[in-house]
């Protein structure tokens, strides 16, 4: 129903950002409101794309015009009118940073915390919090300037010194003999270009590779001299690799190396930082603790006049605790943690907060949870709700539509087949209304009895990555394994750390894919290629015209499709190129037909659109990978930076596929998918494994553990608590045996169905 004028709920009025259909509904205020549906049906089109955006942008329109020039520039979402909005806090996945100086400590401010408390109750006396900085001058580590570690080459990577310089024993990019800056070192009067490098004196070897920039005459000509290694340095250590070429980002790969600060030994300080203690401890020392241990390392600080920052510093350690993070440590990189991670981070810093009757927006807060965890996740996003806060959530996990006061499934599929309400009410509704979401929400996967026998054994012998602790374990080989535990236990150190490298394992991962603006779908998977041969075949002229990358490009926009404006202080701003209207090619090339579409309408198609045009050869082949890893949804020509890291995995699984004999490593490959895409996963699966692959799952949804041939369960806790293995076997002997929080789970979930009154099968269904 729709209000005509309800203050209590946020009003959506034909919205139709992407692929939403002018969508219209009135979502409750002060409750929490959970949006589901498949992925690609428009839930995050309307949650962060209209309604988070449009709060944002409307809060930015109150600050003066010179603040604005410093601010992104945001457009209206595309919605007929929004109504009772108010402040959104979005906490999403997105990576806090990639800045080496972002830690968890900094992120949460708990770090702030804890200088002060040493700034107040540490011995010796140092000064004030700003002293126990690693990034203010005062604080930091003058060797590393407070990054913990040093950025050196490999010498052997750089030089033959078994050579003479005449002889080429410069090896690094640029120095071929008779290049500019091998002359410069060569003819400089400084060095014998006939006598080897290692017959160098002590100075002159030293000044070969430090010498700072200095001005030198050699004959009639003034010359810049520096040392390889400066030079070097200059070149390659202050740029980013992704935007070096192929071959200079490789010997960069190859040559330079991060070692922990010999001065600071990782700690990021100066040494009167590093030498104060508070009951014993550094902050070095108390940044490098687990977390928990933290907490109550922190909850026996008794000192005169702390008392209030202690406690705050003890509450903010204990909600990270709560929720799932006491095993990370303050000292842990921003850059490093994962998605999930992340967004548990941000939240942190929500939990204590003042504010009330604000929109909190979170995009699959469960993503990297063990259901163990999950429950505590629920409690804290009530506790949010309960404060008198509008909490909106975006998940396909039934643990948490479960708490919902109030559920939007959008759909009924993905792309141009979603966008459309399907429900909207109350859970009991959900249940009877006949959407795929309500008929999957009680769904169960039975234990598996008919296991797989293993064709051998892959062993891992004493791991002891991380928090691992001389870990044994045997991956049988020609089955599907699941390797579970909760968040933190060691799992993807074990799996990772102990197979990455080794002949035949092919690692499918969730993190970013290398590419520019440019990449896509079809350019990554090389769907272009078999497409572009068509185009050129049926018109009778060179593949090349059909690539946005070359001479066919639209000579505006070079073939992105878009222009980039930079507005002096305000930010970049995009805007559709007006001489190809987006389409990306010029009028000449668009001209071509292949069976009635142009190269960009083809590139604007769906996977499943697609499919239907292509049926045959190598594009056929593609397309029907990625239909069968869940990807119909995705277009073609769409940005890579816009996939999500489920999409990603699912995408280079698909790049992989074929390939018998083979050992596949995936990383929870459910994230981002409904309840019945994940049946359609797990028969890709099995697909895998009959085709003679070995398939190693890192998951923690019951369904996959259920379906797997052999468990492997890491644990019993997360951090210093875990790092073992807990259990091996097929999980009808961890349902039936098995003391741990895993097991525990998976007996609930094969049993509750009874209880939801859902009905748990035997086989994988099909997707819908």
């Amino acid at each position: 129903m729709l209000a005509a004028d309800n203050h209590d709920a946020i009003q959506v009025r034909g919205a139709r950002e992407n692929n939403l259909a002018g969508v219209s509904l009135d979502i409750p205020k002060r409750r929490l409101t959970v949006f589901t549906g498949v992925s690609g049906s428009g839930k995050s089109s309307l949650v962060f794309d209209t309604i988070a955006a449009e709060s944002q942008r409307l809060i930015n329109e109150t600050y003066t015009a010179f603040v604005q020039n410093f601010m992104p520039s945001l457009g209206r979402p595309d919605v007929d009118s929004l109504g009772n909005l108010s402040a959104a806090i979005v906490v999403d996945q997105e990576r806090i940073g990639a800045n080496a100086r972002s830690t968890v400590g900094t992120a949460t401010d708990a770090h702030t915390m804890l200088r002060i408390l040493f700034s107040r109750a540490g011995a010796p006396y140092a000064g004030p919090p700003s002293v126990f900085s690693f990034n203010r001058a005062e604080g930091m580590c003058p060797e590393c300037e407070g990054l913990g570690r040093t950025t050196e080459f490999e010498l052997d990577e750089l030089v033959d010194r078994r050579k003479s310089l005449n002889q080429g024993a410069i090896t690094a990019p640029g120095y071929a003999v008779g290049d500019w800056p091998w002359q410069v070192m060569a003819h400089c009067g400084l060095f014998d270009p006939n006598l080897p490098l290692q017959a160098y004196p002590e100075q002159t070897w030293r000044q070969f590779l430090y010498q700072e920039q200095t001005k030198i005459r050699v004959g009639k000509s003034n010359l810049t001299f520096e040392g390889l290694v400066v030079r070097l340095r200059r070149q390659y250590l202050g740029k980013d690799r992704e935007s070096m070429q192929g071959h200079l980002r490789a010997f960069a790969e190859r040559a330079v190396h991060q070692r922990t600060c010999a001065a600071c030994g990782g700690v990021r300080l100066n040494e009167a930082a590093r030498s104060v203690t508070v009951d014993g401890l550094t902050i070095g020392e108390c940044s490098a603790l687990q977390i928990s241990d933290l907490a109550k390392f922190v909850a026996g600080v008794k000192h005169p006049g702390v008392g209030p920052m202690v406690e705050g510093l003890r509450q903010t350690l204990d909600s990270m605790v709560t929720i799932g993070l006491g095993y990370l440590s303050l000292d842990r990189e921003s850059s490093t943690l994962s998605g999930g991670e992340a967004q548990r981070v941000k939240l942190v810093r929500h939990l204590g907060s003042s504010l009330s009757d604000v929109t909190y927006v979170f995009d699959e807060p469960t993503i990297g949870l063990h259901p163990h965890d999950i429950r505590r996740m629920n409690n804290l996003l009530l506790q949010l709700r309960d404060k008198g806060n509008t909490v909106l959530v975006v998940e396909h996990k039934p643990e948490t539509i479960r708490i919902a006061d109030h559920v939007v499934d959008l759909g009924p599929g993905a792309g141009l087949a979603g966008g459309r309400l399907c429900y909207v009410g109350d859970l009991a509704g959900l249940k009877k209304s006949g959407t795929l979401t309500g008929r999957y929400l009680d769904h169960r996967v039975a234990v598996r009895d008919d296991v797989r026998r293993p064709t051998g054994w892959l062993a891992i012998e004493n791991a002891t990555l991380h928090n691992l602790r001389n870990v044994d374990v045997d991956i049988p080989l020609g089955v599907l394994t699941v390797v579970t535990g909760v968040a933190g236990s060691g799992k993807s150190s074990l799996i990772h750390g102990s197979l990455a490298g080794r002949d035949g394992v092919i690692i499918a991962g969730q993190e970013p894919i290398r590419g520019s603006k440019r990449s896509n779908p079809a350019t990554y998977t090389g769907l272009l290629d078999p497409i572009r041969a068509e185009f050129a075949k049926a018109n009778k002229v060179k593949p090349g015209l059909f690539s946005a990358n070359s001479v066919g490009a639209c000579p505006t926009c070079k073939g992105i499709g878009l222009v980039y404006t930079d507005l002096a202080m305000m930010a970049e701003v995009a805007s559709t190129c007006e001489d190809c209207n987006g389409a990306r090619f010029t009028a000449e090339v668009l001209a071509y037909r292949l069976r009635g579409k142009n190269i960009s309408e083809v590139l604007r198609m769906t996977v499943s659109e697609a499919r239907e045009f292509f049926t045959k050869g190598q594009a056929g082949t593609i397309l029907e990978r990625l239909s069968t890893v869940g990807l119909g949804y995705i277009g073609l020509g769409q940005p890579l930076t816009t996939l999500s890291g489920g999409e990603r995995q699912r995408l280079k699984l698909a790049i992989n596929m074929g390939k018998s004999g083979s050992i596949y490593i995936l990383d929870e490959p459910t994230t981002g998918l409904h309840l019945a895409d994940v049946d359609q996963l797990l028969a890709m699966l099995d697909e895998l494994v009959d085709d003679g692959n070995t398939v190693i799952v890192i998951e923690h949804h019951q369904a996959v553990m259920a379906h797997a041939d052999w468990l492997i369960d890491v644990g019993p806790g997360a951090g210093s608590d875990g790092g073992r293995v807990v259990f091996t076997g097929t999980p009808a002997d961890l349902v039936e045996s098995s003391p741990t929080l895993t097991a525990e789970h998976l007996r609930e979930y094969v049993t509750s169905a009874n209880e939801f009154g859902g009905e748990v099968l035997d086989h994988v269904a099909p997707s819908v």
